[in-house]
């Protein structure tokens, strides 16, 4: 059997803590816990939000040109310098994780090399052009075309969901695409966090129905379908409460729009973790998911879910067992099914314990083994280009 040795290139690795850079980094310890050497290339910044896992390359980068969006990298090329690091490290298999400068570069340099490539997909860029028409339309078609190239150059490409390969495949991106899903700390995000305490101590009565939003506060997570979501059901149901998690550059008008909400600014960890099982309902109407890491952590802390019927969270959430799916940016509907669970206590309650069921379906261990079964077929199936 050949020897699996993986060089991992990817736009974000330490820098920005998100569901992409957590993922690779619970990769990146299997994989050195189970003695299989990776090697990791990727752009970082003077202060990473992440201790990251394993050894890294430092590769050359720009800040995205996007507004709110500056602290994110664009990695611009591989440069002469790291191509021989890699080459020093004599990897045997190519993850390519993200399709910038770096990632174009690497595929490149493969190709040269003969090595076995596969890919990941992480990030659904082409709905962001909803979000930035100004900056991203113009860059819409060239990025399309540059996506059916990039993809279909590799052996695997890795994605979250079924749903987001139906998406792909309908907007003509080619290759052969296997599930990678996501996994879950069913420890970590577990109902017994929920804390009475902590609700009283941030202002929720214990009869009150907190209605939770866990994210990076931009407005392309729908934070706007939230918030009126939430201000429409108060004026019939006013025990409804909002818990908004996270920050961002949005957080200053979200505060204005919600006034009589909580926001607890970044939470991780067990902060994070006791804020989720705090909640009654877990509310996500973002459309751009590819999997949906924050549904899932919901979930396994025992929370009905509301969320948009689209890519990624509809293959987490099954319409009225342990949530309700709803109409993509329409207030009505996501006020219509959020209402089904705020006016039915019975029903809240036999959700939640649904959802955790359903959580403990998504463990890394075994998520993380299928992927290295598939790092290992593409290895002993490849023939020399």
């Amino acid at each position: 059997m050949k020897e699996l040795r993986v060089a991992l290139f990817t736009g974000n690795y330490n820098h920005i803590r998100d569901g992409v850079s957590l993922t690779l980094n619970r990769l990146v310890s299997y994989l050195e816990s189970n003695n299989i050497p990776v090697l990791v290339i990727a752009p970082s910044n003077k202060e990473p939000a992440i201790d990251h896992c394993g050894d890294l390359i430092v590769t050359p980068s720009i800040p995205m040109l996007v507004p709110g969006r500056k602290e994110y990298r664009i990695a611009t090329h591989f440069p002469r310098w790291a191509k021989k690091k890699v080459e020093e490290f004599n990897p045997t298999l190519i993850h390519i994780a993200t399709p910038d400068g770096l990632g174009v570069g690497a595929l490149k340099w493969a190709r040269r090399k003969k090595l076995p490539r596969v890919t990941s997909y992480h990030t659904h860029f082409l709905s962001y052009t909803d979000y930035y028409p100004a900056h991203l339309n113009p860059v819409k078609k060239p990025f399309k075309n540059l996506m059916k190239w990039f993809y279909r150059q590799f052996e695997h490409t890795y994605v979250p969901s079924q749903s987001m390969i139906e998406e792909l495949h309908n907007e003509g991106i080619p290759g052969t695409m296997k599930i990678w899903a996501r996994g879950i700390d069913l420890d970590r995000f577990n109902p017994s966090k929920r804390d009475m305490e902590w609700r009283r101590g941030v202002g929720f009565k214990d009869d009150e129905i907190v209605v939770s939003f866990v994210s990076r506060l931009v407005w392309e997570k729908e934070l706007r379908t939230y918030i009126d979501s939430v201000n429409e059901i108060q004026k019939k149901y006013p025990k409804v409460r909002a818990l908004v998690v996270g920050n961002g550059p949005a957080q200053e008008e979200a505060e204005q729009l919600l006034p009589n909400a909580h926001f607890t600014g970044f939470a991780k960890g067990e902060d994070l973790a006791r804020a989720y099982a705090s909640g009654d309902v877990f509310m996500f109407p973002s459309h751009t998911e590819t999997f949906g890491n924050v549904t899932l952590e919901a979930m396994a802390s025992g929370l009905p879910c509301v969320v948009a019927d689209a890519i990624g969270s509809k293959s987490l959430v099954n319409h009225g067992v342990n949530g309700y799916l709803a109409k993509k940016e329409s207030v009505e509907d996501f006020t219509r099914q959020l209402e089904k669970i705020v006016s039915d206590p019975e029903k809240r309650i036999e959700m939640g314990k649904t959802s955790r069921e359903m959580a403990m379906g998504y463990q890394w261990e075994s998520i993380n083994a299928g992927l290295v079964e598939n790092y290992r077929e593409v290895l002993e199936n490849w023939n020399q280009e």
